[in-house]
């Protein structure tokens, strides 16, 4: 039986100059959520602010959030709303900023709640949307957090990345700005840029994939493919980042409501062993996974599709084509020069993979053997 589907929050809001509806959001306070000083100085926090302003909230801002946040900085930013009480939460940046201030705004509600494993069943997931309104404005064209359910928080103790969706985590408002976009360097462009055409291509055979979700998935990969290359040579071209932006939401539309598969599962994995870049293990992963796939006979259809709809020879080939064209390594040794640990660590890689969310979703569910067979095959080239 199809599992019902949420195409985002109450509002979502898209195309340039979108940003300007904070001027209509009440709110009494605002906590903006932020990472480094990048939406700093671009100038957009201050935009955001002023808006906020001339709707009549006040403002406080929580910074500092780390690329792949961990559960000490949800709870410090929990600890902030906690003493502030916001009745808007704004988180304003890329995936990490926005997966931890979902998951501040979780512990801030929640002030029964002290612990990472509390929100894992065989807790029932706590209800939300009671103190605080949520918004999304993403600096990065590749998450889509903004319009999914999903939130990755590395674990302190473990430092093993955590993945947790449910649909009481899905933003209220989303605000998809290419503007807020334009900061993002080359090399952050190219990354997120694969995450998100990740997503769709995940999607698209996934178990769950239905019609809807289809139909965005198929349109998000060609609008990636098209626009990807032109916002990486040039950050300032405002029709490819306004492309990029609203196919990484419609990604994110696809793969919220029908998962995801074992490119995520062995992202998430290799990241949390050896701190790599999720949006980087996506890409370098992605055509080691989708040969993989073609075993299955109805993927092998979705990708044969897609070459048809992409007019070029063979999706998988061109996925690598395009990784050249964004400078990103083809085999996983090029960014971990650890091969011996990078061996050692195989076993326990394979293991922890194959317990990932995503991976139920696969095309093909693989086995422990075949999970360190992919490993390898990535890493060797």
């Amino acid at each position: 039986m199809m599992r019902p589907m949420k195409l985002a929050g109450s509002e979502l809001l898209f195309g340039k100059g979108a940003l300007a509806y904070l001027k209509q959001v009440k709110a009494g306070k605002t906590a903006i959520v932020i990472g480094g000083s990048s939406m700093l100085k671009s100038g957009i926090l201050k935009k955001v602010e002023d808006y906020l302003h001339e709707s009549g909230s006040e403002t406080f801002v929580i910074s500092g959030v780390e690329a792949d946040p961990h559960f000490s900085t949800v709870m410090r930013g929990a600890g902030e709303m906690k003493k502030n009480q916001p009745d808007l939460i704004v988180a304003l940046g890329g995936g990490s900023v926005m997966d931890a201030a979902k998951t501040m705004w979780i512990y801030y509600e929640h002030e029964e709640l002290s612990s990472l494993e509390e929100l894992f069943p065989p807790h029932v997931f706590p209800k939300l949307h009671t103190k605080a309104r949520f918004c999304c404005i993403p600096s990065t064209s590749g998450t889509a957090s903004e319009v999914s359910r999903s939130v990755v928080i590395t674990d302190d103790k473990t430092g093993l990345k955590r993945g947790l969706g449910n649909m009481e985590m899905m933003p209220d408002i989303a605000i998809c700005d290419p503007e807020v976009t334009v900061s993002m360097p080359p090399r952050i462009t190219a990354e997120t840029g694969m995450d998100a055409l990740t997503h769709a291509l995940e999607a698209l055979v996934s178990n769950r994939a239905n019609y809807v979700s289809d139909i965005l998935a198929e349109r998000a990969v060609e609008d990636i493919f098209a626009n990807l290359p032109q916002a990486y040579a040039d950050g300032t071209n405002m029709a490819a980042r306004e492309k990029m932006i609203d196919a990484s939401m419609i990604a994110g539309l696809a793969f919220t409501n029908v998962s995801l598969g074992i490119v995520h599962s062995m992202a998430h994995t290799v990241g949390s062993f050896f701190h790599i870049s999720h949006g980087l293990a996506d890409a370098i992963l992605l055509p080691y996974v989708m040969k993989f796939n073609t075993a299955e006979p109805y993927a092998k259809a979705v990708y044969e599709r897609m070459t048809e709809k992409l007019g070029c020879t063979d999706i998988i080939q061109s996925v690598a084509e395009l990784n050249r064209t964004l400078g990103i390594p083809s085999a996983l040794k090029e960014v971990i020069q650890d091969r011996e640990q990078y061996m050692k660590q195989l076993d326990r890689m394979a293991e922890v993979a194959l317990a990932d969310g995503c991976t139920k979703t696969n095309p093909i569910i693989p086995t422990v053997a075949q999970f360190k067979e992919l490993l390898t095959e990535a890493y060797n080239g």
